[in-house]
């Protein structure tokens, strides 16, 4: 169940590796989906030409999770991170 009430707890991205993701995606609608795609594939723009970090609020198997890292690929399922960190785009929640 999804609780983005919550804080998130701040995590560092080298620790990404450890977590657990459930199989089963966040609930969003297409649009949500659509934005948060665009937003991602922006954030990768930003990150490879600026070096800009960005925040990324996701949810693994304990809870809500936030990091503050580049976006170096986004592909049709996952992001990767720096070191080939990987984060399934059904489980983020938001970026800022």
């Amino acid at each position: 169940m999804e609780n983005t009430t919550l804080t998130p707890t701040l995590i560092e991205k080298e620790a990404i590796s450890d977590l657990i993701f459930p199989k089963t995606a966040i609930s969003k609608t297409a649009d949500e989906i659509k934005i948060l795609k665009h937003s991602l594939r922006r954030a990768m723009i930003l990150g490879n030409l600026h070096r800009t970090k960005i925040k990324i609020v996701f949810e693994d198997d304990k809870g809500l999770k936030e990091v503050r890292t580049t976006v170096w690929a986004v592909g049709d399922k996952n992001i990767v991170l720096k070191q080939g960190t990987i984060i399934p785009i059904n489980r983020i929640v938001s970026i800022v």
